[in-house]
């Protein structure tokens, strides 16, 4: 075969010889290159002529541009150009094709990630193909992935992070024009893009990605989700509260967004076509995949890592009071409550104190307001100790004017005293003494509801405050405990420092019998589970035969207090558990041994072992006690660093609401489970081969009104004297038949 054939004829083969043999067809490409370069000339100025011959070009040196790395060094920064400099006059296969070449390129190691990074980003806000579209984010995301599969890439991370921080911050420079969220560009730059959202909401949505795929995980990328949350554009905006939310309410992404699952028109459509085994598997995957994601809608937890690592959570949170209140006309109902949900939240993890935020939010506190109860949810959130009770004085009074009188129903009644509860439980100085006991005479109420909002501020106070509450309302152990001389708190005020750890002599009697019935060494599995392999006693190696050491003490006369008083006030001061000991004393465990992860599970399992025995005794606070450390068990269960309160807790107990569609016909279809098929069964079980009954069985039991009107009764009234002869004579020849 002629090699002159390989030149333009046949470019597979040509790239099948050079892989095998690069030296000696390097004329050959050296010609493909030259006719290439002559080509893109050509390109330039007129896309459309010679489009499929300058594709398989590109094409071919992708493929075999390893071979010839000198030869084709400028390649992958002539696509680039390309695409970033003419995007809008190449066609969609052209636009498809050049990107999987330059991936292709990025697979072989002909260029960095970085290089691809920085020629794709650009591409996402100005590419109108879903499948293009969805094509390069899937690359982003796996390219980032890989790189940092083994170990953290950080010289990659740092580089990414930067250009998705200048993609958002393109676009903060930009006014706000009308009351449709559109904005202006005011800097510099002409990049339409970058001013209308696009850019900076694909930043958003590739961040979340990284995050969320655990891939990221640092202050950098909270940072930029940060910074999306000043963004002028509504939608940039309500992406980036979404994250901090971890709200599922994903924001619109065009064409991309998926829309809820109907299950109605799943089940009809399947009734009308055809009945196949394929479809009835599509059609169990798409109600599985409908049911999975109702059940992940309900289930919303804050991003506590992303909270916590926010940077200047201050000046962060100043900020977003400054867009609530200056755009507070321009903003929808739903997206001002979103932002007052984050401004809630950033201050009750940070205990800051933004105090226009109560004066802005009086203003919604009215039981007609829409969405109510979501606004009383942040603004018991963002109460915290730190917070000025003459701040919260205002709100308080005007949730109880608004919601706390006999002019509302019941359930309203209830959300004003259990939003007041909630403000209160975290800053009990911002209640006053009148109001107060205004609110604990609901407790008489005969709506279930408002008794219990009732008695859970007078159980809230019982404990805080007692001294707020009339004489007859403070209850037994809170009248003991102020006669003993304990006192709240005041405002601004911290507890004294622990001097001991809460139950740990639970623990160390535990041990101490433990060792007295088994004699051997204890706590050895549960450190080497807890400390992945720390011996806890690995600095004496006698101790590993000897099992537990005990100190000695020499001075058995040693008083710990200074006083006689100090220790009879100590031995007031028992909580949970320890209130089962006759006596208080300091245990001497947290000086002889390194507590472990497993000894602090087992010191929770002792104290919920005490508590429970003490609230057998019938004591109200015991079994408060134990109501709280079974809370802690399970929200340490759950590894959740602070609890939130939702909008069930300020609603309270309600009547079971009426069952929408979708609850009626799962009430049905479970109630028909186990049960035979509706209908007659009248001639399917008396026969030999089951059949229905025919037309003739069921027109004889028929009732008489039923066939008055039919036209074979009418026609027998109207048949004439021969029409009766007739029947009668055909009557009686069957009747002779049938004899025969």
């Amino acid at each position: 075969m002629g090699r002159g054939l390989l030149l333009t004829s046949n470019l597979p083969q040509l790239q099948n010889l050079i892989k095998r043999d690069p030296i000696s067809y390097k004329e050959e490409f050296l010609q493909q290159w030259t006719h290439y370069n002559s080509i893109r000339e050509i390109f330039k100025t007129n896309p459309d002529e010679q489009a499929q011959n300058f594709r398989e070009l590109v094409t071919f040196i992708s493929q075999v541009a390893t071979c010839y790395p000198k030869e084709t060094k400028e390649f992958p920064t002539h696509i680039s150009s390309l695409l970033l400099d003419n995007y809008g006059a190449l066609s969609s296969d052209m636009r498809k094709s050049l990107v999987q070449n330059l991936v292709m390129l990025r697979n072989k190691d002909v260029i960095t990630s970085i290089q691809l990074l920085q020629t794709l980003f650009p591409l996402l806000p100005r590419t109108s193909s879903s499948s293009l579209r969805s094509s390069i984010r899937k690359t982003i995301l796996t390219d980032i992935r890989t790189a940092n599969l083994k170990t953290k890439n950080h010289k990659l991370n740092k580089a990414v992070q930067a250009m998705l921080f200048s993609m958002v911050e393109r676009g903060m420079s930009s006014e706000v024009l009308g009351d449709k969220g559109k904005v202006r560009a005011t800097g510099p730059t002409s990049d339409t893009k970058a001013f209308d959202g696009e850019e900076a909401m694909w930043a958003i949505i590739l961040t979340k990605e990284l995050w969320k795929k655990g891939i990221w995980t640092d202050a950098k990328t909270v940072s930029i989700v940060s910074l999306g949350c000043l963004h002028p554009t509504t939608k940039v905006q309500s992406a980036s509260i979404h994250f901090f939310l971890s709200s599922d309410e994903e924001e619109e992404e065009s064409e991309e967004e998926e829309e809820e699952v109907d299950v109605k028109a799943l089940h009809h459509r399947r009734e009308v076509k055809k009945k196949t085994r394929s479809g009835d598997r599509k059609l169990r995957k798409q109600l599985k995949h409908a049911k999975k994601k109702k059940y992940q809608k309900g289930q919303s937890t804050p991003n506590f890592p992303a909270l916590q690592l926010l940077y200047d959570p201050q000046t962060f949170a100043e900020k977003l009071y400054d867009i609530l209140n200056s755009y507070d006309k321009r903003f929808s109902l739903d997206h001002k409550i979103l932002i007052m949900q984050l401004l809630a939240r950033v201050m009750g993890v940070h205990k800051l104190c933004v105090l226009g935020f109560y004066t802005y939010i009086v203003k919604y506190l009215t039981y007609k307001q829409l969405r109510v109860p979501a606004i009383l949810v942040s603004l018991a959130q963002s109460v915290h100790d730190l917070t000025p009770p003459d701040a919260l004085l205002p709100v308080i009074r005007k949730i109880a004017h608004e919601f706390v009188h006999p002019g509302v129903a019941g359930e309203v009644i209830a959300a004003g005293i259990n939003s007041i509860r909630e403000v209160c439980r975290r800053q009990p100085w911002a209640m006053e003494e009148d109001l107060l006991a205004d609110l604990v005479e609901y407790r008489k109420s005969r709506d279930k509801a408002v008794t219990a909002a009732a008695r859970g501020i007078l159980r809230l106070y019982r404990e805080v405050n007692p001294s707020m509450l009339k004489r007859r309302e403070r209850g037994k152990e809170a009248a003991m405990d102020m006669a003993g001389g304990i006192q709240p708190l005041p405002y601004g005020h911290s507890a004294e420092a622990a001097i001991d750890i809460e139950g740990l002599a639970l623990l160390e009697d535990h041990l101490s019998k433990l060792r007295e019935e088994d004699g051997v060494e204890l706590g050895d599995d549960d450190d080497d589970a807890a400390w992945e392999g720390w011996d806890e006693d690995s600095s004496d190696s006698s101790s590993e035969s000897e099992g537990w050491v005990d100190v000695e003490d020499d001075n058995n006369d040693l008083v710990i207090s200074d006083s006689e008083d100090e220790e009879e006030k100590g031995k007031g001061k028992q909580q949970d558990g320890d209130s089962v000991l006759e006596s208080t004393k300091i245990s001497q465990l947290a000086t002889t041994k390194i507590l472990t992860p497993a000894d602090f599970a087992l010191l929770n399992d002792l104290r919920l072992q005490a508590a429970s025995k003490a609230a057998e005794g019938g004591s109200s606070k015991a079994k408060r006690k134990l109501a709280e450390l079974e809370v802690i068990k399970s929200s340490s269960a759950n590894n959740t660093e602070d609890t939130f309160i939702s909008e069930n807790d300020i609603l309270g107990p309600r009547k079971k609401a009426k069952a929408d569609y979708a609850e009626r016909m799962a009430s049905i279809q479970k109630g028909r489970e186990g049960r035979e098929k509706f209908g007659s069964h009248k001639g399917k079980q008396n026969k030999e081969a089951p059949s229905s009954s025919t037309n003739r069985e069921k027109a004889r039991n028929k009732p008489i009104m039923m066939i008055l009107s039919s036209g074979a009764v009418r026609g027998k009234k109207k048949a004439s004297l021969r029409e009766k002869q007739q029947k009668l004579r055909a009557h009686i020849e069957r009747g002779k038949k049938a004899r025969r």
